[in-house]
């Protein structure tokens, strides 16, 4: 059409201006080839000038009813000259002597504590921040969450126990720096990637390094970090905004989300979902917390904050159903695994508010006894540590409750290679998600750890807590199937906690028959152990998880509660209980995707889920069958935002930032002079061209016509 077009607008006008020549239509071709050539490789030069970070993690904002804490850049991103810094004395260039800030600092990972962060962050020479790992791991600890996690949301207040409050009694994170809790006006990312460290370091080489005492010459090479927040000030401030924006905009601009995922609970014996549990009965609740934290987005790896208490109890809980008399028992127990648990007990406050709005099957009056699993890898002589609360122990039912429970726990382990000890009757809780059900009701509980006052744990909420922390090694050589079966020293010594923690909970039941077929399974807690802090994309939960959520199997697992849910952790702990506490039935796809439509399977008391299964043998197909199970979901939302009170101190209010660009790469920049010089050569040029094009379009005419043949005469 738009060929046909041209033609006739030319041929119209050919009365009153001859046809251009030849050479304008050719000139006119390339003109456009040139054009289309730049659209189809438009990026090619930006290959050239920059070099993208790929494997990169970002600090983010968070906010609370009160702070935002985290990082942030600029909108367009925050630039600065590289300058490697991996000793103390390197800081002096940055903070003074260096002529070219602002610098972006690749920062050593043994220097970064809080002495020098706070430092860069009262300096306006510094743009940016790149973090290497540091391997090994810091020596003397790193930790930079709060020296009293979750203080001022547990049990003990003014009102309740205030000589406990605060840790005035224990500080249970001695090496806690509250790095996570400062708030940063520049962009700071974690290196994943050994390699991509050293790219940076070969151009700081190559360009910045001063050499012979001379200052260095442009090109420089530098780097650019994007990580621009769209919230500000306070959790109160963005729910507000956002608020209005839902509220009037057809196309809102959400600034922050709460954090929220959901608690994975099941029960012993299966109740009614949709019911309540009849006040007479009694249950017994086994918790523990399944997130963990660092200063860097999505970096959690939790292995001794959270994911050794929550293997362990998922293997308690697998050894406890061996039991032949499970289901008549007097007592039932429930399995709760908290998410958000970091953030002011997010998981744990929502259980508590919904039993007390009966929302819940279970109410707080059917709570015989509460059992949690904390930290409990770093074991030393393999003494576990059972602690209670002394302030609801000074009721006399209450004491004679948990004085029982106690020796339930204490005869358990008689030969087991594990010691039960009790914290003593002056020692508080510890963190935990024990102290939200306090706050609600005296029950009697106590919480099993692997530390007696300060947390064993040196890297707690940090990057390092990974599987070298709690000593978890395989021989060299190994596939990574040979390591998802090999069971590790951690595994077997896991699996005697599991042991024990089984028994306990079988008497407490109200059990009387022999112990000794409850027995954890070490090989199982060793799937479990890499599955978790290893490899998630393995063969044992890919044949337990569904077909169309297999896409959650990452390659390294992390445990970050986030924003959308259910994040990976609460998925595979959801089908990971459901495998090692459920049965296999003899249904169809159909029956099982739909068991409303079968009479008997008695839809309010299990759960179905149709599973990948193993591969054939004998073909790359697999062998789906279908699972039932107690296990199920409630969620994980601090009553604060269903109650809309942003400021509350009462529940979690933490919310994070939404971000447009989150990305990293470096480049060779060159002088302000030259900059400057280049930016008015191409204005010259710009106008020029411009003065040109016109002169050439007004005598348009006169320049491409073409004479008229003197021979012609016209009449």
């Amino acid at each position: 059409g738009r060929a046909w077009g041209s033609r006739g607008m030319e041929a119209a006008a050919g009365g009153c201006r001859a046809p251009l020549p030849a050479w304008w239509g050719l000139l006119r071709g390339l003109l456009l080839a040139v054009l289309a050539a730049g659209c189809c490789r438009g990026n090619s030069v930006e290959r050239k000038i920059y070099i993208p970070l790929n494997k990169t993690a970002p600090c983010v904002r968070l906010l609370n009813a009160t702070h935002q804490i985290g990082c942030q850049s600029s909108i367009s991103g925050d630039t600065g000259v590289i300058h490697v810094v991996e000793k103390e004395e390197d800081l002096k260039w940055v903070l003074a002597d260096g002529p070219h800030p602002p610098y972006m600092i690749l920062l050593d990972g043994n220097l970064f504590n809080r002495r020098v962060m706070l430092q860069l962050k009262g300096t306006s020479r510094v743009s940016g921040l790149a973090v290497a790992v540091a391997k090994p791991s810091p020596p003397q600890g790193f930790s930079p969450g709060l020296k009293c996690p979750n203080d001022g949301f547990g049990v003990y207040s003014k009102d309740y126990g205030p000589q406990f409050a605060h840790c005035n009694k224990t500080v249970w994170n001695p090496v806690g720096s509250g790095l996570s809790y400062e708030d940063f006006d520049f962009p700071i990312f974690l290196l994943e990637d050994a390699n991509e460290t050293q790219v940076i370091k070969q151009c700081y080489q190559d360009h910045n390094v001063p050499r012979e005492g001379s200052v260095p010459e442009y090109p420089l090479c530098a780097m650019q970090l994007f990580s621009h927040m769209h919230a500000v000030t306070s959790t109160v401030t963005c729910m507000r905004r956002s608020s209005l924006q839902s509220t009037f905009s057809i196309n809102p601009e959400i600034v922050c989300d709460p954090l929220l995922d959901y608690n994975v609970w099941s029960t012993l014996q299966p109740i009614n979902s949709s019911g309540k549990v009849d006040p007479e009965k009694e249950v017994i609740i086994v918790a523990t917390r399944i997130d963990s934290h660092s200063f860097f987005w999505n970096i959690a790896p939790g292995a001794e904050s959270a994911v050794s208490s929550f293997v362990t109890h998922l293997a308690a809980a697998e050894a406890i159903h061996k039991a032949s008399d499970v289901y008549s028992l007097q007592r039932n127990i429930m399995f709760t695994f908290f998410q958000g648990e970091t953030f002011d007990y997010i998981g744990s406050s929502r259980m508590v508010y919904d039993m007390e709005k009966d929302k819940f099957p279970l109410r707080l009056d059917n709570i015989h006894s509460f059992v949690e699993l904390n930290q409990v890898a770093l074991r030393t002589n393999s003494t576990l540590w059972m602690h209670t609360d002394p302030v609801s122990r000074m009721n006399e039912s209450v004491e004679v409750q948990v004085r029982n429970l106690l020796d339930i726990l204490s005869n358990s382990s008689v030969g087991a290679n594990v010691t039960l000890q009790e914290a003593g009757y002056s020692q508080p809780l510890p963190p935990s998600s024990f102290q939200r059900f306090l706050r609600a009701r005296h029950i009697p509980g106590v919480v099993l750890t692997d530390h007696k006052t300060a947390f064993q744990n040196r890297y707690y909420q940090s990057m390092y807590d990974t599987p070298e922390n709690i000593r978890m090694q395989y021989p060299e050589g190994l596939s990574p199937e040979e390591m998802l079966e090999y069971v590790t020293d951690a595994a077997k010594s896991l699996a005697e906690v599991a042991t024990v923690v089984a028994r306990a909970l079988y008497r407490l039941a109200g059990g009387a028959n022999n112990t000794s077929a409850i027995q954890a399974d070490p090989k199982t807690v060793s799937r479990m152990l890499y599955g978790f802090m290893i490899k998630m994309n393995n063969s044992w939960f890919q044949s337990i998880i569904k077909p169309d959520i297999k896409g959650i199997l990452g390659d390294v697992p992390q445990h970050y509660v986030a924003v959308s849910s259910p994040v990976n952790t609460t998925y595979l702990v959801q089908y990971v209980l459901a495998n090692l506490t459920g049965a296999v039935v003899n249904l169809t796809k159909e029956e099982c995707l739909n068991p409303e439509k079968t009479p008997s399977s008695e839809k309010e008391m299990y759960e179905y889920a149709w599973v990948q299964g193993s591969l054939d043998p004998n073909s790359t197909s697999r062998v789906p069958y279908c699972v039932r199970s107690t296990v199920r979901l409630s969620k994980a939302l601090s009553p604060a935002f269903e109650l809309r009170q942003w400021g509350s101190t009462e529940y979690s209010t933490w919310t994070e930032s939404r971000w447009k660009d989150i990305r990293a790469r470096i480049f060779l920049v060159a002088s302000k002079e030259l900059e400057i010089i280049t930016l008015v050569v191409g204005i010259a040029i710009l106008v020029f061209s411009l003065l040109a094009t016109y002169f050439i379009n007004a005598k348009a005419d006169i320049l491409f016509s073409i004479p008229r043949d003197p021979g012609a005469v016209a009449y």
